[in-house]
């Protein structure tokens, strides 16, 4: 079979919606950041799209795309790849190309057809039940007294669905022998606190001591009521800064949520100093790199202010997410639903693995804040840790 007309197959395929999910990968270039691509039917707003997953080696990205963008799209990602191995209706298929492009194209029929099924992208299946009640969710104004989300508060309830996805994804790094010591940073209405409480406490069961820690004293003064009255014993609240927070040597897991600018990177920092396992971070209001930025190569950018803002924002994250990784963290920007800001918001996840760098890395962390003339609040607070590193 010829390239294009492979090509033309699979088009064909997708355009027939017989698509289940795909998997492009094998990058042609090894210095390519996107490892694969998957694909997966959905429908939204009524209309037949393919989703397309990027996944870059420390972030996911999501594109939706209809059909007629289809072909164009397909063409694009063999210019980068030369694997495709798909499920469709009646048939599984795999691709696989030379670098110059000779096909190998492999077909297996399915014993009985399969059906792609589009209704979990109307209703996820999500780690608490929509459908069944729960105290806490109760008590917060999520859902009414006979377990059903509020209308109004559905984005909220999607929100802490996706942050106990992320908390059930770092069981494996939590301590199984004694107990689970957790802090939550700027916890304001405390949402995801108790989120956070109920999972891992009720549902899995864990030995676990969490405290939030707010500088609102009405605010705090409400969670610590709710958790009494749900007999949340082993959750507290406290009104405090981080920077004034000194009652911890050790801490397994540290939460942070819009604490603005570099209270980010002293949470950060210390979560390190702390040796946490899991970190679990929401920045907002990165400011300290917008106001040192100097890059004549990017004064096309940097003249305008949204923009200048906007990438400030997305190269401080990139650096944080980067120093973790030099002393000793595997760390990845991830989408995460955000009420406050924008509908898609970054939130870092890191899980210490205690992996050295080694000099490339340092030298590719070095060449890009020279690069942006950037001096990370991070980087000082961490700089015993990275010599060590």
């Amino acid at each position: 079979m010829e390239f294009q007309e492979m090509q033309q197959a699979l088009v064909e395929k997708l355009q027939a919606k017989q698509l289940i999910s795909a998997t492009i990968s094998q990058p042609r270039q090894k210095s390519n950041d996107l490892k694969r691509v998957k694909l997966k039917p959905i429908e939204l707003r009524g209309t037949y799209h393919v989703q397309l997953e990027y996944q870059y080696e420390r972030i996911l990205k999501h594109e939706n795309i209809e059909l007629p963008l289809i072909e164009e799209t397909l063409a694009t990602l063999f210019e980068s790849f030369r694997q495709f191995q798909g499920e469709f209706e009646t048939e599984s298929v795999q691709v696989q190309l030379s670098k110059k492009n000779k096909v190998l194209y492999k077909t297996q029929q399915n014993a009985t057809a399969k059906k792609a099924d589009l209704s979990h992208n109307r209703k996820k299946n999500y780690l608490l039940d929509p459908e069944k009640p729960y105290p806490f969710l109760i008590r917060l104004g999520v859902q009414t007294a006979e377990g059903k989300v509020k209308k109004q508060k559905y984005d909220k309830f999607k929100q802490i669905n996706r942050f106990i996805e992320f908390i059930h994804d770092s069981l494996d790094y939590l301590p199984k022998d004694r107990t689970i010591r957790i802090l939550d940073f700027g916890s304001g209405k405390s949402y995801l606190t108790f989120a956070l409480y109920h999972y891992l406490k009720v549902e899995q069961g864990l030995d676990i001591r969490v405290t939030g820690l707010d500088l609102k004293k009405e605010v705090i003064e409400e969670c610590a009521q709710i958790a009494h009255d749900l007999q949340y014993d082993s959750l507290e609240f406290l009104v405090g800064d981080i920077n004034d927070y000194n009652d911890e040597s050790s801490v397994d897991m540290v939460v942070t949520l819009h604490a603005c600018d570099v209270a980010t990177d002293m949470a950060l920092s210390r979560a390190v100093k702390w040796g946490a396992k899991v970190i679990l971070s929401v920045p907002c209001c990165q400011h300290e790199l917008n106001n040192q930025i100097q890059s004549s190569p990017l004064d096309i950018m940097l003249q305008h202010g949204l923009i200048k803002e906007r990438f400030s924002a997305l190269a401080t994250d990139s650096i944080r997410a980067e120093l973790l990784n030099l002393v000793g963290y595997d760390a990845q920007l991830m989408e995460f639903i955000d009420m406050s800001h924008t509908p898609k918001n970054i939130l870092i996840r890191a899980y210490f693995t205690g992996k050295k760098p080694n000099e490339a890395q340092r030298a590719r962390y070095n060449a890009f804040t020279t690069f942006l003339n950037a001096t990370p609040f991070l980087e000082r607070e961490l700089s015993n840790y990275l010599a060590k590193s």
